[in-house]
């Protein structure tokens, strides 16, 4: 990452503090004398019985602790342990077998898959620009939007520090240098997002570094004149549908004629937008799949749980915020646990 101010270490302290990670989440209590293969047994009274871990992906967090808590009331005898981390955690873990499942918001790179790395799509969901809702722009950032070659000048090329360059002849008074962020953490976020903006990796992405998206949001929540970017569900509220307190979604100029047209207009609310990414209408990137991805094969118990979420569990993914697989890529997914 590059910094692209020499004041930014001082600031880059304090934001570190205010960084948050999110709990591991455990449902159900210990079971005994469980394989950390994940591998299962029959139980009489229960069915299934064994324990999964899990981490990774902030992005597909949320999502993923439903899907254990309803497993397991249909399973008592399974537990579930979910901790997020980011995609490159949950990569690492599942290939060094620290975890049955590793949540990766990315696409899985050749060299993964030469060490192991079998995956399945399981939801979809994208990743969003935000600003902080007290922007002394704001009024010109909705109606006008900002261009995806706007959005290369300030995350790539570095060369827009200022919210006015982007809006020559603003009324805007007062303080409006613009100041950037990105994650720190190796996540799918910020790599979905540096491939929207000309096929690039997170480590082009220029701005202060922000450990995961609860605290990417939380930075630029603190920030009039910040600009991050967020996984849904940290932009969105799954419950009320409308955009997280103290930010606003940019909305992107997708046809660069320097407004939003009412086809371009979707950010209103969390149905709105994501009719838009299953439409393909928002950009694929930084719309994505979030895949699961386990050590050489999905088998025992842990094999059970994703065929689960890829049938029955689809039908909560709406609820918390996502998209479900289209039918037919939910059975090309099936097949792969074969």
């Amino acid at each position: 990452m590059k910094t692209i101010n020499k004041h930014w270490p001082v600031i880059l302290a304090g934001i570190t503090l205010i960084s948050i990670t999110l709990p591991l989440v455990s449902a159900c209590s210990p079971i005994e004398a469980q394989d950390k293969s994940g591998a299962s047994t029959n139980s009489t009274a229960s069915g299934l019985k064994g324990k999964i871990t899990v981490s990774g992906a902030f992005a597909l967090y949320p999502l993923m602790v439903t899907w254990a808590d309803e497993f397991q009331k249909i399973n008592p005898g399974v537990k579930i342990e979910v901790s997020a981390g980011g995609a490159g955690k949950g990569m690492a873990d599942a290939l060094g077998g620290l975890v049955d499942i590793g949540m990766v918001s990315r696409d899985i790179l050749p060299a993964e898959v030469d060490r192991g790395a079998v995956y399945v799509a399981s939801a979809i969901d994208a990743v969003i620009p935000t600003i902080n809702a007290g922007n002394p722009m704001k009024d010109d950032l909705l109606a006008r939007g900002i261009t995806r070659q706007q959005f290369i000048d300030i995350y790539i090329n570095g060369n827009v520090t200022d919210w006015k360059q982007l809006f020559p002849g603003t009324k805007a008074v007062g303080k409006t240098d613009l100041h950037v962020f990105t994650r720190s953490d190796a996540c799918g976020a910020a790599d979905v997002w540096a491939g929207f903006l000309g096929n690039k990796k997170q480590e082009s992405l220029t701005g202060i570094g922000v450990y995961g998206d609860p605290g990417l949001a939380e930075t630029v929540r603190r920030d009039p004149l910040g600009i991050g970017f967020n996984n849904i569900g940290f932009a969105y509220d799954s419950k009320t549908r409308k955009q997280t307190d103290g930010l606003l979604v940019v909305p992107i100029d997708i046809n660069a004629n320097g407004k939003i047209d009412a086809e371009e207009n979707f950010y209103g609310n969390l149905d709105d937008l994501n009719r838009a990414i299953s439409a393909k209408v928002y950009p694929w990137p930084p719309a994505r799949q979030e895949n699961l991805v386990v050590r050489h094969e999905f088998k025992g118990v842990t094999r059970e749980f994703v065929k689960w979420i890829l049938t029955e569990g689809q039908k909560y993914a709406p609820e918390a915020g996502y998209i479900p697989l289209p039918a037919d890529k939910a059975e090309q997914e099936l097949k792969k646990l074969q």
